[in-house]
């Protein structure tokens, strides 16, 4: 019995091991991963990414070092890239955004420039823009910057003391920093973020990770004056008076969507990303820039999941004056744990990975990638909308009308998570509506689909194993993650 069972799970590991095979082969089709050759002795645990004006590429290490890369999109970047060392001595830089002449750099105890201004390519200029927060020299107390918005700000989240308590000023807090140093409180609430970006709009995100007061990890949208959702830094707004007073405390054991009812500067996360489906560790955020050269998913946000070595997609919509909306996997096999991410207008996406005290799917201690569209366009789910009683859900190529009438064609269920002080949650409240109505549109590219109930507060996670396009094909991937924190129009 004891070999049966061997020789059972011996099967079922070489299956899912051939299912992976099978994935990154179809992946290839539609999207090449190119390494950039990090130099032997480099320990490139990249924390950050930045492109400069003269087309390189600044890389921030974990270690507090900086690298330009040279010709990050070469062709034959085994040849033709090459790095140097920028800058060093720095404390985890997990933010670099330029501006002016200056690479500013987000790292554990401050903001600072630097530039070289005798032309060897070092940085030789330190200036410090900003240290208004505390340092108590915990290991978890990171600090990731976002690029410049609009206004001329770095969006800085800060996490807490050892990801659960807040024992210095600002931690578990959102700043905004000028470029001439002005520092203002923005959130609280925040607990363990994991990557910082903006949309297409320019408003601001980050994502948070699993723990107290967050029952899986999720995108984050930055609004001044709201809390994230982690009551343990509030005791700072003595030091915010711009934010008036703090929120009242949650109620442990709730659900999200009821205590964001009773609390109106609670705001929580546009997107949950369920945990094991879709990562654990969600990371690095940047959108799709480059007006269809990176495929057909233009002005999509992209999400990395640190754990799971992936890049997700994300499509927003408003509600209410507030963002919600679905995730979906996209792409994985990066080779290392994805943290940044980085896109540029002509469609290459960089992607630096790390693994150090983590640990990842992918295998290598650290790594630098670009990765680009083959040209080829996968079938696959576009974007997603709801409505009161559903969703229409866009597809990438027109499909089989008779394939969405079969029994298997789509199947639905619906989930929450606790909102509590204790770490994490399972799914709750578990919920398997019924498909009422199926109308595909007259170009078979949309589905609008009619559910018997649409549950605020859930993630609708729906599946499509019976969809199929002119030729008989699946979809690439066939399932959404919908947060339907508020229904439309109820």
């Amino acid at each position: 019995m004891v070999r049966f069972f061997y020789a059972l799970i011996l099967i079922l590991v070489c299956l899912a091991g051939n299912f992976a095979k099978a994935q990154d082969k179809e992946q290839e089709k539609y999207y090449k991963i190119t390494p950039l050759p990090i130099p032997e002795g480099v320990v490139l645990e990249a924390g950050a990414l930045e492109m400069m004006p003269d087309g390189k590429l600044a890389v921030s290490s974990r270690r507090g070092d900086i690298y330009l890369v040279d010709k990050p999109k070469a062709s034959s970047p085994e040849t033709d890239t090459s790095f140097q060392r920028f800058a060093h001595g720095l404390h985890e830089v997990l933010g670099l955004a330029y501006r002016n002449g200056w690479l500013y750099v987000t790292q554990r105890c401050d903001v600072s420039k630097i530039r070289d201004t005798d032309g060897n390519g070092e940085a030789d200029q330190f200036e410090i823009v900003s240290d208004g927060w505390g340092v108590s020299g915990d290991y978890h107390e990171y600090a990731f910057g976002s690029k410049f918005d609009k206004e001329g700000n770095i969006w800085v989240t800060l996490c807490l003391t050892g990801s659960f308590n807040s024992n210095v000023p600002f931690r578990g807090w959102c700043l905004r920093v000028n470029e001439d140093g002005t520092t203002v409180p923005t959130a609280s609430g925040i607990r363990s973020p994991g990557g910082m970006g903006m949309n297409a709009e320019g408003d601001v995100f980050y994502t948070d990770n699993q723990g107290p007061w967050n029952g899986t990890s999720g995108l984050k949208h930055l609004v001044p004056g709201h809390f994230m959702g982690h009551p343990v830094g509030n005791k700072w707004y003595e030091l915010a008076p711009n934010l008036g007073t703090p929120p009242q405390e949650p109620e442990s054991n709730s659900r999200f969507h009821i205590e964001a009812k009773k609390i109106p500067k609670y705001m929580p996360a546009a997107v949950l990303f369920p945990y094991d489906k879709m990562g654990k560790s969600a990371s690095g955020i940047d959108y799709d820039r480059s007006a269809g050269k990176f495929g057909p998913f233009a002005g999509q946000m992209l999400v990395g999941d640190q754990s799971h070595s992936t890049i997700m997609r994300v499509v927003l919509e408003k509600v209410n004056g507030r963002y919600q909306g679905a995730c979906l996997p996209f792409l994985d096999g990066i080779g290392s744990g994805t943290l940044p991410l980085l896109m540029t207008e002509d469609g290459n996406l960089f992607v630096g990975g790390t693994n150090r005290g983590w640990g990842s799917r992918g295998s290598k201690p650290f790594s630098l990638e670009r990765i680009n569209w083959t040209g080829v366009t996968p079938f696959e789910i576009l974007d997603v909308s709801a409505h009161s009683d559903g969703f229409t859900v866009r597809f990438t190529e027109p499909i089989d009308p008779a394939s969405v009438e079969k029994p298997d064609a789509i199947e639905a269920e619906t989930y929450t998570y606790i909102y509590q002080s204790s770490y994490g949650s399972p799914e709750v409240d578990h919920t398997e509506p019924k498909v009422t109505g199926i109308e595909v549109a007259p170009d078979r590219k949309s589905v609008r689909i009619t559910l018997d109930q649409v549950e605020e507060g859930h993630v609708h996670e729906i599946h499509f194993p019976g969809i199929r396009n002119a030729d008989g094909k699946p979809l690439w991937h066939d399932v959404f993650y919908y947060t339907m924190n508020q229904v439309p129009g109820a």
